[in-house]
């Protein structure tokens, strides 16, 4: 086994390296229980203030915290000096994603299912995935960079710059390649999702390292975040039951169409990631950079993506439906890429041996 090998196995407990089994209970917990409890879940669903589920919002703070506890502040001044992490996520996320993401789903519905979907009912699908490839992931990066023990800091950098990007250049593309030009972005839904995703686990973080460091220093840091690691991971296998409790009637009810609408999503997702992460290859990224830039751009942030699909075409939509698809479809797939990448990282320099 070489050195990197080594430190991956080290690095990843055994709960964490089963994670995939976990997930594949958690869904079904989520499918059945959903089932069941339709009244409870549909309870759940409802708290929500501006189109941010707060249960879920809750857990997902619980995924991010840990990693927030990691983020050096001392060293964001240095991340100018490996740009190149950065500029790969910035052009797949920008200058790619969206527009594979709608030739697909044209491909996809609009010839492939032609026989399969009615045609307003495709062009409600196109709508919906189109929303989704123009909205990059906020929150569960966190998580996946985590999972591929990443860079802490650059990551957060990679992501507050998609967050600024985000905010002038989503409501154009959508508008542009939905061909219309009255999108209306949810500016309360954006903004609540960065505070609660992104800006108050990273203060907790910051406060919670700054003690440790006055108190014990580095492995005071080290031994804290190996004790609420667990917290992360439950917090995602529970989000994972909600996610498939809330949508588990549809599921059942629906499965042709679910797995329709899952081809293009999981063709653009595995694309994204392969282009982003041979990219980093390629150029010589260390692979604490390359695994998170190449996993920013697979994910999606979803919550932005539902809101707009409910707040132009409606709850029922079709576009509304897609949107939740690609919520069901994204924690395996991801999961499925950072095993990947744990494996392959011996391909890549030692961290700081790229730029």
């Amino acid at each position: 086994m070489t050195d990197t090998s080594l430190r991956a196995a080290a690095g990843l407990g055994t709960f964490e390296r089963w994670l995939s089994v976990w997930v594949a209970l958690a869904i079904g917990a989520g499918l059945l229980l959903g089932n069941l409890f339709p009244g409870l879940f549909a309870s759940l669903a409802a708290l929500e203030i501006a189109s941010v589920n707060l249960p879920v919002a809750v857990l997902i703070w619980a995924m991010v915290y840990p990693m927030m506890v990691g983020v050096d502040f001392s060293a964001l001044r240095q991340v100018g000096d490996r740009p190149k992490g950065l500029v790969v996520t910035l052009v797949v996320n920008w200058l790619i994603k969206p527009f594979t993401m709608a030739a697909l789903g044209v491909l996809f519905f609009n010839y492939f299912f032609a026989g399969l979907i009615p045609p307003d009912d495709a062009q409600a699908y196109l709508a919906g995935v189109i929303l989704l490839g123009a909205a990059p992931c906020t929150a569960m990066v966190f998580v996946w960079s985590n999972l591929t023990r990443g860079d802490a800091t650059y990551t957060l950098v990679q992501v507050s710059v998609n967050d600024v990007i985000m905010v002038f250049a989503f409501a154009p593309i959508v508008a542009f390649l939905l061909g219309v030009t009255d999108i209306v972005v949810p500016w309360d839904t954006l903004l609540l999702s960065v505070g609660l995703y992104v800006m108050l686990p990273l203060l907790a973080g910051y406060l919670t390292r700054r003690t440790l460091i006055q108190n014990g220093g580095e492995p005071a840091v080290d031994w804290f975040k190996s004790r609420v690691q667990p917290f992360s991971i439950f917090g995602l296998l529970v989000t994972v039951v909600l996610l498939f409790g809330f949508q588990g009637e549809v599921i059942l009810d629906r499965p042709l169409v679910i797995a329709l609408i899952s081809i293009p999503l999981l063709l653009q997702s595995y694309g994204i990631f392969f282009l982003a992460y041979g990219a980093a290859r390629l150029w010589g990224i260390p692979f604490n950079v390359a695994a998170p830039c190449a996993l920013i751009g697979t994910s999606n942030f979803f919550e932005l993506a539902v809101a707009v699909a409910i707040s132009l075409f409606g709850l029922g939509s079709g576009a509304a439906l897609a949107t939740v698809v690609g919520v069901l479809v994204e924690v395996p797939v991801m999961l499925s890429l950072v095993a990947f990448a744990n494996r392959t990282q011996h391909w890549f320099p030692a961290d700081g041996a790229g730029r």
